[in-house]
């Protein structure tokens, strides 16, 4: 009877651990893909879109439920984020901070390989520009999806 109690907590005991490892992974590479887009706005209206749109530099457009979301920046780094928000900031633009899940690998890498040039940069003209090339890699692969 003893043994047999032994046994059981012991299968509870493993069967505990597996499931904490298992919770563990799924939820580590969910969080690998985590992408946070700044976006400018979201738009209904094609004239205030054109008229907000002018003043930037770069941009990336995604046409959702008859909606039109304008992104400036895409980094994995919430500080760089911080930073890129800062830098439009000044320029009277407010950004939001919006988190995605982005699945394609190639995308994440390279995202990630622009976030270690952003954190090197000294200027805003070097992020932007290294924004302006994350950006225009996002619009590549997601057209070449369609």
């Amino acid at each position: 009877m003893v043994k047999q109690m032994k046994q059981k907590i012991l299968l509870c005991l493993l069967l505990i651990l597996i499931g904490f490892i298992l919770g563990r992974t799924i939820l580590k590479s969910n969080t690998q893909n985590i992408c946070y887009f700044l976006e400018e706005g979201v738009y209904s209206n094609e004239t205030i879109f054109e008229a907000n749109i002018l003043n930037l530099k770069q941009k990336v457009m995604e046409y959702q439920d008859n909606k039109i979301h304008v992104y400036v920046g895409i980094t994995k780094d919430k500080e760089v984020a911080n930073t890129i928000k800062e830098i439009y900031k000044k320029e009277n633009i407010n950004l939001n901070i919006i988190e995605k899940n982005i699945k394609d690998e190639e995308l994440n890498i390279n995202i990630e390989q622009y976030d270690l040039l952003i954190r090197k940069s000294t200027t805003k003209e070097e992020i932007l520009k290294i924004e302006e090339v994350v950006l225009a890699n996002y619009e590549e692969i997601m057209k070449n999806r369609e």
